[in-house]
């Protein structure tokens, strides 16, 4: 009896990695570079594209963990001490020859089971990445930086869990492109992070003991008012950060890349509540375009990230 291979074609999938560099890029940004024997069949779309990382379960391996058919429904039904946690990142570099992905991650005091890992793995060791295949087909899973066809200037605006997104978007942009970045990070050595492009300004301040999101809120408005002036403001309906997702990526007929060009776009994420403010700063204050402005809460101060 002869038997057919069969080839998985699924868009998003599990993959089961294990650690093969840890690189300290700054005090605050730990590179990991993870290897997988399929990882060829890894799907970058590149910029801000978003992936779950799934650690082990504390005290416990990956082997429990549903990857097939309905995983994540799977996932849900186990008991909640035995579900392995989710946290959300960015792919920052894929070698598909290779078989390698690369994650950059912030490291800071333990506060959960993501930043406990960050601090004590070692070569070897494993998790999953929930992430796009090679066979995505074009289809939007994760991807929330989406301008218009023509874009004039970009703003993007971040703190250290934007930087790995920003860095991407750096990377890719043409050198043609024309924007500013404003980016607050917790230590001022933290600045080297991000890499040039000609087109960009970067106005990064480390945090230290200062007062969270200072720096963000400042440096955002003022350059939006340089990048945008002549904006009209509009009344922007406020969310309430505890209860609600901030989440709003214009794609639709309406905007984003549908539109056709816009004079400025800005790419906001961060903590939610610095997130809402800027929001209000320059879609209210400024008067940019609504439909050319993204804006996305990655996580809140003070709460564990929602776990998908």
């Amino acid at each position: 009896m002869t038997t057919t291979a069969t080839t998985d074609t699924r868009p998003m999938r599990l993959f089961r990695v294990r650690v093969a560099r840890i690189t300290d890029l700054t005090p605050s940004f730990r590179r990991f570079t993870f290897t997988g024997d399929d990882l060829h069949e890894y799907g970058d779309t590149g910029f801000d594209q978003r992936i779950k990382v799934v650690f082990p379960v504390e005290g416990g391996s990956l082997d429990t963990m549903p990857t097939e058919g309905e995983w994540y429904s799977q996932w849900r039904e186990m008991p909640a001490e035995e579900r392995h946690p989710f946290r959300t990142y960015t792919t920052r570099a894929v070698r598909h020859d290779a078989r390698e992905v690369d994650v950059d991650m912030v490291a800071h005091d333990v506060s959960g089971p993501a930043s406990l890992w960050i601090r004590d793995a070692r070569v070897g060791d494993e998790v999953m990445l929930a992430a796009p295949t090679i066979h995505h087909g074009g289809a939007n899973l994760g991807l929330d930086f989406v301008p218009p066809e023509r874009t004039e200037q970009y703003l993007l605006v971040g703190d250290e869990t934007a930087a790995p997104a920003i860095a991407v978007m750096l990377e890719q942009l043409p050198p043609s492109a024309r924007g500013v970045v404003v980016l607050e990070v917790p230590d001022e050595r933290d600045a080297p992070y991000l890499p040039a492009h000609p087109g960009f300004r970067v106005d990064v301040a480390g945090r230290g003991d200062g007062e969270r999101h200072a720096h963000l809120l400042r440096a955002a408005a003022a350059h939006a008012r340089e990048l945008c002036p002549g904006g009209r403001g509009a009344e922007v309906e406020e969310i309430d950060v505890d209860t609600t997702l901030l989440w709003e990526v214009p794609r639709s007929a309406k905007g984003g890349a549908a539109l056709k060009s816009a004079p400025l776009y800005a790419w906001v994420a961060g903590e939610s509540a610095a997130v809402k403010q800027v929001r209000r700063d320059l879609v209210r204050e400024v008067g940019i375009d609504r439909r050319a402005v993204a804006f996305m809460g990655y996580w809140r101060l003070g709460r564990a990230e929602a776990t998908v």
